[in-house]
């Protein structure tokens, strides 16, 4: 245990987080999300497990993890199939999350989010099992003065 680290942080998370370069995204995968397969493609080549929900794991990594504030939104999510205007309630539940840090999620198609998830340095499986609970975070910077 370390002092002012969220528990939630395992050693191993810890260690993808600080690895993490400017640009390099985390998928944090809901309980049907296919982690195994599309975690073999990633930097660590296998999924990280975490015994929480999805949004619990959100908040911890955005504890530590600032957001890329250049670009698009640095916060991806799963397109409902066949209602991609629709926005999940698990998506708004988390909404607030990135609004703290100015931020909006963007919604992409199934398919194309699984392409995203494969590139991403990291993938960590919580036990979500409320639909699409899956949000890609793209890691910004820390500024010189903290």
């Amino acid at each position: 245990m370390l002092k002012g680290i969220d528990r939630l942080l395992t050693p191993t998370v810890l260690k993808v987080l600080a690895e993490m370069g400017h640009g390099d995204e985390i998928l944090i995968a809901d309980a049907n999300f296919p982690s195994a397969s599309n975690a073999r493609r990633t930097a660590l080549g296998e999924p990280i497990y975490l015994n929480c929900d999805a949004l619990r794991a959100v908040e911890a990594v955005l504890s530590l993890m600032p957001l890329d504030t250049f670009g698009d939104s640095p916060v991806v999510t799963m397109a409902v199939v066949s209602k991609p205007d629709m926005v999940p309630p698990i998506v708004q539940e988390a909404a607030p999350m990135f609004a703290e840090q100015g931020f909006t999620s963007i919604a992409i198609e199934r398919f194309a989010f699984y392409d995203r998830a494969r590139t991403a340095y990291a993938i960590v499986q919580t036990d979500e099992t409320r639909l699409y609970g899956n949000f890609i975070l793209r890691k910004g910077v820390i500024s010189p003065d903290g």
